[in-house]
């Protein structure tokens, strides 16, 4: 497996590792009645499990794209050095997210989330323009 491959079923395992999280601070929140019945009204969550839950939301965006650049860069056979670094560059940024996300880190939630966005458009770049 690439190291790319690799960063990637990390960052599944990270959105796991977000939905456990939201679900236990949601249902502090809302109850277990709430996390039981079914969802025809939506449950606002505030403060600390809304966070939560956004940054998971924000997660699920990021993946998509990291995903998609990473398959790509592993169907055209093109690893190296960069797109090792950008990778877990990308790893590394949404694993900070969460606690900036969480715990509201002004303005340093937005350059990490930019440093996890660029990561990936460089994915992209690197996988149309590499002739390697």
């Amino acid at each position: 497996m690439t190291p790319e491959l690799t960063a990637l079923a990390l960052a599944a395992l990270l959105q796991i590792g977000q939905l456990a999280l939201y679900s236990v601070a949601g249902q502090a929140q809302a109850g277990t009645g709430a996390a039981l019945k079914p969802r025809d009204e939506p449950i606002e969550l505030t403060g600390k499990a809304g966070r939560i839950k956004r940054a998971m939301d924000n997660h699920f965006e990021g993946l998509i794209l990291f995903a998609i650049a990473v398959l790509v860069l592993a169907m055209a056979d093109k690893s190296g050095p960069v797109t090792i670094l950008c990778s877990w560059l990308y790893l590394a940024a949404r694993v900070l997210y969460i606690p900036a996300y969480i715990f509201g880190w002004v303005p340093w939630r937005s350059l990490i989330w930019l440093v996890g966005l660029a990561a990936t458009v460089m994915l992209l770049l690197t996988a149309l323009t590499w002739q390697g």
